[in-house]
């Protein structure tokens, strides 16, 4: 593992970055992320912002980006919901159950509803909408033969002023209980940092020419390596230190927030 200081400049063709965590933490922009953003845009590096978050479209992630004052598109996110809308459309736009945040469903429009004998169930965040009869009910239907996709198995995530249980307890769960696997759709998932990689429009470029930054060790850095990608962590957000020692993922860089993204990359 290295520290910006062991390391001057390391070359890539292309960048990806959390925006929970790494860009803002609940309402508030993390400090230097502008300036960064607009540096990583003036220099002409293909760049990309991904996320896990299902409780906002990417188009409501950019009206919050742009409140925060930061220079971030909606063209240029890559959320899990579209990752799994294009999986979907991929094996034929099945039946599908969609327990997920009202404000998706405009998004997830073309997908065939059936919330009785669905072949698909899509799992998103639900807040305080999971109660034991709900789980008992896709418990029934998985078991029944419809499939399990979730759109995150995220552990935890900050807010504003605590860790918060994510949407992968309950997924774990639902697996533990069918013996069942759950297609999982946002980071860590191969097929997800597939869909970024091919959003920065680069050909012939391998992938250990891409990196990864984001504050989650387990889903952002050891996913993407895995996946073949350079992972760097942020000690922002949901980032503890005792978490990543326990993780057993080694980092390709650590840095102290994305202000020091510029410098890894040997910018200004």
């Amino acid at each position: 593992m290295k520290t910006p200081h062991e390391s001057t400049r390391v070359r890539l063709e292309g960048l990806l970055l959390d925006l929970d965590g790494v860009c803002w933490v609940a309402e508030a922009a993390i400090e230097g992320a502008a300036l960064v953003i607009e540096e990583l845009k003036a220099s002409g590096l293909p760049l990309r912002f991904v996320t896990n978050t299902t409780r906002r479209s990417r188009h409501a992630l950019a009206e919050k980006a742009r409140r925060l004052d930061l220079p971030i598109e909606a063209e240029e996110i890559l959320t899990a919901p579209q990752a799994a809308l294009a999986w979907l459309r991929a094996r034929g736009l099945p039946r599908c159950r969609l327990l997920v945040d009202p404000c998706l469903l405009e998004e997830l429009s073309e997908l065939p509803r059936d919330d009785t004998h669905p072949e698909i169930i899509l799992l998103g965040d639900r807040e305080e909408e999971w109660s034991e009869e709900l789980l008992q009910s896709l418990f029934d239907q998985l078991m029944a033969g419809a499939e399990l996709v979730a759109l995150h198995k995220g552990r935890y995530w900050q807010t504003a002023d605590r860790l918060r249980l994510d949407l992968g307890v309950y997924v774990a769960g639902l697996e533990y209980a069918t013996g069942k696997s759950a297609h999982v759709m946002g980071k860590p998932s191969c097929e997800f940092f597939a869909q970024a990689a091919a959003a920065l429009q680069l050909t012939g470029t391998s992938l250990e020419r891409i990196a990864m930054v984001g504050d989650d060790v387990l889903s952002d850095v050891g996913g993407a390596q895995d996946c073949g990608l350079r992972g760097v962590l942020v000690r922002t957000g949901k980032y503890r230190a005792d978490a990543v020692a326990r993780s057993g993922v080694k980092p390709d860089f650590v840095l102290d927030s994305i202000a020091d993204v510029p410098g890894l990359l040997g910018l200004g």
